[in-house]
């Protein structure tokens, strides 16, 4: 229906935020209007019954309103307010709201971009830029060449993003929460980008069919060096739709069909080059020859079934055992190679703007056919001869996975493998281990490697799907982001060392009331992501590497396929908590340890509540950053002042860690650690300082690795 503007209404001149005088435009009104009912049928589509006459009829009386106003001139502050309350008026609250919540962002960002104290705050973090590219070592991430002109563009880019996401999409008490170092909303720069945190790839997915990375079609590989190659650009590839990181969830399964292709082809070779050299291919079956060595579906089988083409010529038998053995050597050689062509570029090729290596990680280490050993020990040793110079590859991540009956104990198919990986482990701190038959780790199916549990390096787990219990797997799924609450804080607020029973109620009260506020803001960032597209993800979600994402039609929300992902509650300085809540921390005091894992226990048993609540998957996160944490330090030391074992110190201590210098056994660091585990499904870690082992290096982390398992520790990783 079209709407006329009274004559009285079209004269009036309206008057800009900025003083400037326009004429009159009705449309724009309008426009407004529709804007606010848009957004709540965005938002909720099958239940909103909203259409143009509901916008013509508030538009029609804001229109009414402003005929009756006296004067010639009109507000544009005016004409929002008169908007909201026919909104009101009509019974139309939750376009009111949304309306509102609309026009206070649009206001936060002017005054961002306006504000003469803000606009010089901001222009000094822009400024800062150039400074910190050349002096700051450890401002942005250290897989970054943070000199090149490119680098610099892209931290202007990230620092724009940053403030537009704290002013504009983000409620005001989730920005002022994070400012002022109640928690941490990471990697908050690509929020306004709908980006996922990271995912573990499923290459069988890939391998497949072939994919394509945007500006080409990649074949399905046929050997491998291929498959190694097309790893390492799916890793790149992927990370250019993610700001996190790419892990493959079990690489030596995924390799193992590339050893064999290769095997085949190294065989076939060997065999035609002898027969055509010996002239015996003129009196051999060679096409039977060829279908018997298609037919082959192992690299380790009885060359005895190629004996029926060789006419009883012992020296034909012979000729098979030597092109078996020749095959065998080449097809190693071959995948050593792979394994260090796949590590090396894993350290130089780069991705997001060109400015930094793929963060990546791999798990490995229960594939017991021999091609997957084939595998796993020239990735081993890979990774034991690291890169030019004696340097160790920062990347992937590698990670062993432990499992009774393939690799922990001497009779295992894969001990060896094992032992390499410690001996390997001491030198170069790579790989880390992860351990499959802790109580927690319950999803395991011995016939399906997709339901091992697998870690990503920087600590994030993934497995248990509340949304869909069919769908309780590693690949294809990743943490959609994550939020940390600086512990410390809330226990210097409402600790007594004198009486550590006083302020308990009031500590757990307000922690529940962070852990709602963090729960709340995740959500608020999934709805962001969701409302997102496909053509915004186009090798995550246009290659169907995220688990689903093949049902996504063009228009869908992504929703269907994202709410498969997790949303993590992180936490950083329990000991510091503990000091303030207590006088000690958890290695002084068996009553302490207990707190903290009462309040350890209290946050997953929230995280729980909210899953169910919301069928997502909420997890909690034993949060890993001192940089992150040497943040909260300076914010609660100018705050609170300096404060003994709390806020005297650079960093507050990761998590739930022992704090550092603690005179503690490395069995008894291990036995106060290693119960929070259990309770941070959505991530967790444990260090093994490399010093702490004694002088038989390789024997002595095999039995601790073996106590940790006992104790139930979930993850492990050497430290210098």
């Amino acid at each position: 229906m079209f709407i006329e503007v009274p004559e009285k209404v079209a004269q009036k001149t309206v008057v800009k935020r900025d003083g400037k005088k326009v004429e009159f435009d009705g449309a724009k009104i309008a426009l407004a209007i529709q804007k606010g009912f848009g957004d709540v049928i965005e938002i909720a589509p099958a239940t909103t019954k909203y259409d143009e006459t509901d916008v013509n009829k508030v538009y029609s009386k804001v229109l009414s309103r402003i005929e009756k106003l006296e004067g010639e001139r009109i507000k544009i502050e005016e004409i929002q307010d008169l908007i909201e309350e026919e909104l009101k008026n009509n019974g139309y609250q939750d376009v009111f709201e949304a309306f509102s919540s609309y026009r206070e962002k649009r206001a936060q960002s002017r005054q961002l971009f306006f504000d003469e104290k803000k606009q010089h705050k901001f222009l000094k973090a822009l400024e800062n830029i150039g400074l910190k590219t050349i002096h700051d070592g450890d401002s942005m991430a250290n897989n970054e060449d943070k000199s090149t002109s490119r680098s610099t563009m892209f931290q202007y880019g990230s620092t724009i993003s940053r403030q537009f996401a704290k002013t504009y999409l983000l409620k005001k008490k989730f920005s002022e929460a994070h400012e002022n170092g109640d928690i941490y909303i990471h990697d908050l720069n690509f929020l306004p980008m709908g980006t996922t945190t990271c995912c573990q790839i499923n290459l069988n997915k890939l391998y497949e069919d072939g994919f394509t990375v945007g500006y080409g079609f990649v074949r399905e590989p046929n050997d491998i060096m291929s498959y190694a190659i097309l790893a390492a650009i799916a890793i790149q590839s992927n990370q250019n739709d993610q700001h996190g990181e790419q892990g493959i969830p079990a690489f030596d399964y995924y390799m193992a069909q590339g050893v064999l292709k290769t095997f085949k082809k190294s065989f076939k070779q060997i065999v035609f080059d002898y027969l055509e050299l010996t002239d015996f291919d003129k009196f051999i079956a060679i096409n039977g020859i060829e279908r018997e060595i298609e037919k082959i579906n192992t690299i380790q089988f009885d060359i005895s079934i190629f004996d029926k083409y060789c006419r009883e010529s012992e020296e034909l038998k012979r000729m098979f055992r030597i092109c078996y053995k020749k095959a065998m050597q080449k097809t190693d050689r071959a995948t050593y190679q792979a394994m260090e062509a796949f590590i090396h570029n894993l350290n130089t090729i780069y991705s997001k703007a060109g400015e930094e290596v793929p963060y990546s990680s791999i798990n490995f280490g229960t594939d017991i056919s021999p091609e997957g050993r084939m595998v796993i020990k020239n990735l081993l040793k890979a990774i034991e001869a690291g890169l030019g110079n004696h340097e160790t590859a920062l990347f992937p991540i590698s990670i062993f996975k432990l499992k009774e009956g393939i690799n922990y104990n001497e009779n295992d198919p894969n001990y060896d493998l094992f032992e390499l990986a410690c001996n390997i482990s001491v030198k170069r701190m790579l790989p880390r281990f992860s351990f499959l038959d802790v109580p927690f780790n319950k999803t395991y199916q011995s016939d399906n490697y997709d339901t091992e549990v697998a870690y990503m390096g920087n600590t994030i787990r993934v497995i248990e799907n509340v949304v869909d219990t069919n769908k309780i797997v590693t690949s294809g799924r990743g943490n959609l982001s994550y939020t940390t609450i600086n512990l410390p804080r809330i226990g210097i607020k409402h600790g007594n060392p004198t009486n550590e029973k006083i302020g308990q109620k009031e500590f757990f009260e307000e922690l529940e009331e962070k852990l709602d506020l963090v729960k709340d803001q995740l959500i608020e960032r999934f709805e962001i992501q969701c409302k997102k597209n496909i053509t915004n993800f186009p090798f995550l979600l246009g290659q169907f590497v995220w688990i689903d994402s093949e049902k996504l039609k063009d228009a869908d929300n992504l929703r269907k396929v994202l709410k498969h992902g997790t949303l993590s509650i992180g936490f950083t300085g329990l000991a510091e908590c503990l000091k303030a809540l207590t006088g000690k921390n958890q290695a002084e005091s068996e009553e302490v340890q207990k707190l903290g894992l009462k309040i350890v226990k209290f946050m997953r048993q929230k995280c729980d509540e909210y899953s169910k609540k919301y069928n997502l998957n909420i997890t909690l996160l034993a949060t890993e950053s001192e940089k992150l944490s040497s943040k909260f330090v300076k914010l609660d030391k100018a705050i609170y002042g300096k404060r003994k074992g709390i806020t005297d110190k650079e960093h507050y201590t990761n998590s739930f860690f022992v704090p550092e210098n603690t005179k503690i056994s490395l069995e008894n660091k291990i036995k106060l650690e290693a119960p929070y585990h259990e309770y941070t499904n959505g991530g967790h870690i444990i260090y093994i300082p490399l010093n702490s082992l004694k002088e038989n290096n390789v024997q002595e982390l095999m039995k601790v690795l073996k106590i940790m398992k006992n104790e139930g520790i979930g993850y492990v990783a050497i430290s210098s």
